[in-house]
């Protein structure tokens, strides 16, 4: 059985073949989603905007995205919590992941890091720092 938040059909972030990459952020902060979402979209993405952990894991399940950028503080279910469950589920388990988050301590980094995160960025951001990650991981093998 799947984890709970992980459909059991649920198909792999990379089976939509796209001719412009989908990816959700995931942030309770209404100031950083305008400002990434206008940032990503501004560079060619396709974005879409969770502000919850259950509201990402609904997202993911049922829009399949190419990345996702997830804040670890959020309500109903950390983007630690979100990032472990995606791990755990062979649907989702390769899918690109970036921890946008204002955790700045080194432990907080090896935590996020451990749970399977691709990058780890830190709050403040550059949003062009951010888009140059999501870039990367999303050109990754």
């Amino acid at each position: 059985m799947p984890p709970f938040g992980i459909a059991s059909d649920a198909t792999p972030a990379k089976a939509a073949v796209r001719a412009v990459p989908l990816v959700l952020v995931a942030d309770d902060d209404e100031d950083i989603l305008t400002l990434v979402a206008l940032r990503f979209r501004r560079s060619g993405l396709e974005v879409i905007l969770a502000r919850n952990g259950e509201e990402a894991l609904e997202l993911i399940n049922t829009r399949a995205p190419d990345a996702a950028v997830l804040d670890i503080a959020m309500p109903k279910l950390t983007g630690l919590e979100v990032l472990r469950r995606l791990r755990s589920s062979e649907a989702t388990k390769d899918l690109p992941i970036v921890l946008l988050t204002a955790r700045a301590a080194e432990n907080d980094v090896e935590v996020g890091l451990d749970a399977g995160a691709d990058e780890y960025i830190t709050k403040p951001f550059s949003p062009q720092d951010l888009y140059a990650c999501v870039q990367s991981v999303l050109s990754a093998p």
